[in-house]
């Protein structure tokens, strides 16, 4: 059920624009094993299957319940929404980077991290909408958009949204999601299959052998689709509506630094209750001295 529960925060990572999936999974400690069991997955099939299925399932439930959710906000609160992902993303930047210098870290890779991040402003943000927007997918297109979704939510950094736009097929993935359409949803979830396992053995095999050297790239990619994430509808002013964007860009970086260490915040809360609980004891059992 943990993992089930995780795999539904993922998977709002993976519709939310800016955000990935496997980001999220990187700052809640199971990216690792998550692409170790996808890469070796007939090795030990059972083993890894027990793993797999709850969290996708959860990765599922996420996108298919929060696509709705977003596909609301962006079309009628729309500058609100991209300050709420802002935070969202920024929250992760320290929990991310803490997982980049987890294994050792020298000077170098700063390089690694700042050619990545220039490379992904290019490709992201100065090349928007490389292809026309696609609406009515050919059976190809369909496969397509899966192969993108497994690419964009396996490697962290590389966010699903600013990729699919760029090939013109967001719209079609989050519309499809929301409505369910198998038409799409079936040749995409074969494409998603067939993604994730190539995808999967590959970066298997980057992080075993390079491991900071590949998170320092994937590191300065993820700062690189930052500024993606507002549009020309977040138009800052001295009005209500900028003060109001920044208080959800507040809390949007307040849900995601909590979600990036849940049990030992979940942990650090029930030890302030208990404090809190026992200095209450206390001071009620002084007052009960004192009539004594």
């Amino acid at each position: 059920m943990k993992n089930f529960f995780k795999g539904i925060i993922a998977g709002i990572g993976g519709v939310a624009p800016g955000l990935s999936g496997s980001v999220f999974l990187v700052i809640l400690g199971l990216y690792q094993k998550t692409i170790n069991a996808i890469g070796t997955l007939f090795k030990n099939f059972k083993e890894n299957i027990k793993f797999l299925i709850p969290l996708f399932l959860g990765f599922g439930v996420g996108a298919i319940l929060f696509s709705k959710v977003v596909d609301f906000l962006l079309n009628n609160f729309e500058m609100y929404t991209r300050f709420a992902f802002l935070g969202l993303v920024l929250g992760t930047i320290p929990l991310f980077y803490r997982e980049v210098k987890k294994e050792g870290f020298q000077k170098k890779y700063y390089i690694f991290i700042v050619v990545a991040a220039i490379f992904g402003l290019v490709l992201f943000t100065f090349n928007k909408n490389l292809f026309p927007v696609i609406t009515d997918p050919n059976l190809l297109q369909s496969v397509l958009l899966g192969i993108a979704v497994a690419g964009s939510s396996i490697i962290p950094g590389v966010d699903s949204a600013v990729i699919l736009s760029s090939l013109g097929l967001y719209e079609l993935y989050v519309s499809s999601l929301a409505d369910f359409n198998l038409t799409v949803l079936i040749p995409a979830g074969v494409g998603l299959v067939i993604g994730a396992l190539i995808i999967s053995f590959i970066m298997n095999k980057l992080i075993k052998r390079f491991y900071t050297g590949t998170f320092s790239i994937i590191f300065g990619l993820f700062l690189s689709i930052i500024p993606s994430v507002l549009n020309e509808s977040c138009v800052i002013g001295l009005n209500f509506q900028t003060f109001l964007s920044f208080v959800f860009l507040i809390l949007g970086f307040a849900l995601s630094f909590f979600l990036g260490d849940i049990e030992g915040n979940v942990n650090k809360i029930k030890k302030i209750k208990n404090n809190i609980s026992t200095l209450v004891k206390n001071s009620n059992d002084k007052k009960d001295a004192t009539k004594e």
